[in-house]
């Protein structure tokens, strides 16, 4: 009797389990969602998440409160998701470098990019561009890598930040066309773009939305775009791989996150809200009119494509030898 009892009990159980898991799965969401943005307000990835936030709220039938939480390359924002609970209700965007050229550099920080936090979907990415002052006197990557091995030590690249996908880009460039260069850190490709127009450097890594308006008039020019192919919104700037630099290809991306630990049939709820907005036209166009392209993955798609970007990073580290961690930016 007791047997029977206690099987009854465990039965009692499960099915309470399983529907208490359906309550869930049919509340969710039932309040309003964080949106943790790691960068200031006003900037590139910023756009992309407001971008996307009337759609999210439609899809939700909740609001969207988009929190600026930047500082740290991104860190201070990822590890404000990495740390909240795993209900579904925070979220945020994460950027390559955080995801990956910093763990590749085993670069310390408060959180793990693999057991902390969980892959929701891709967001969208940008290619970088190898750009120059307009007094520059090189006009083509092969001139570029010419002048460098005539006269070593004298190549110097800004880009936006030791352990940015920036760095990675400039780094995987002199890597491939067997060059030295010194390596000058800034605190965002804006401000790099802004010493190319004023002419205080010679080369440098920029990205389309800071750098467009400067490109398409002619104060600084594209030597090569980091795309495996011209991208849409720059069609005159050649690859590195037409210019001799076979398979080069960086991109600048981000990708959608939350906490480890999102149940299932939620992340699968997120997941599915996230994609159709970012294939929803007005987002794509607005997303497009800030130099980039959505990227929408499943969620085991985006976890895989932070493995594969952490072991390619690490693999060109390895083969450039000692590389900047830790010096002051611009």
């Amino acid at each position: 009797m007791a047997t029977k009892l206690l099987r009854l009990a465990l039965a009692g159980v499960l099915v309470a389990g399983v529907a208490v898991a359906g309550a869930r799965a049919e509340t969710f969401p039932s309040k309003p969602f964080r949106f943790i943005v790691p960068f200031p307000a006003g900037g590139a990835t910023d756009a992309a998440a407001r971008a996307m936030q009337p759609q999210l709220e439609k899809l939700f039938g909740q609001t969207v409160v988009i929190e600026n939480r930047a500082g740290a390359g991104a860190v201070i924002g990822l590890d404000a998701i990495a740390k909240s609970a795993p209900d579904g209700y925070t979220f945020g965007i994460g950027p390559a470098g955080a995801l990956s050229v910093n763990p590749a550099m085993q670069v310390k920080m408060p959180f793990d990019v693999r057991k902390d936090l969980t892959p929701i979907s891709g967001l969208c990415e940008t290619p970088f561009i190898l750009a120059a002052a307009a007094n520059y006197p090189a006009n083509t990557l092969q001139e570029v890598i010419a002048q460098a091995k005539a006269k070593p030590g004298t190549l110097t690249i800004g880009h936006g930040g030791n352990g940015t996908s920036m760095f990675y880009a400039a780094l995987l460039f002199t890597t491939m066309a067997d060059v030295k260069a010194g390596f000058v850190p800034y605190r965002g490709t804006v401000l790099v773009a802004n010493d190319l127009i004023g002419g205080h450097i010679g080369l440098g890594i920029v990205d389309p939305p800071p750098s467009q308006a400067a490109l398409l008039d002619g104060r600084i020019k594209g030597i090569a775009i980091s795309s495996k192919r011209r991208a849409r919104f720059f069609p005159n700037i050649p690859t590195f791989d037409e210019q001799g630099l076979k398979g080069y290809e960086v991109g600048g991306w981000f990708g959608l996150v939350g906490p480890a630990g999102i149940p299932p049939d939620v992340l699968a709820k997120l997941n599915a809200a996230m994609v159709t907005a970012l294939k929803d036209p007005e987002v794509v166009q607005r997303i497009h009119d800030i130099g980039m392209e959505p990227q929408p993955m499943t969620p085991s798609e985006f976890g895989a494509h932070i493995d594969r970007e952490i072991d390619k990073i690490t693999k060109v580290l390895a083969q450039a030898g000692d590389v900047p961690k830790d010096e002051p930016a611009k």
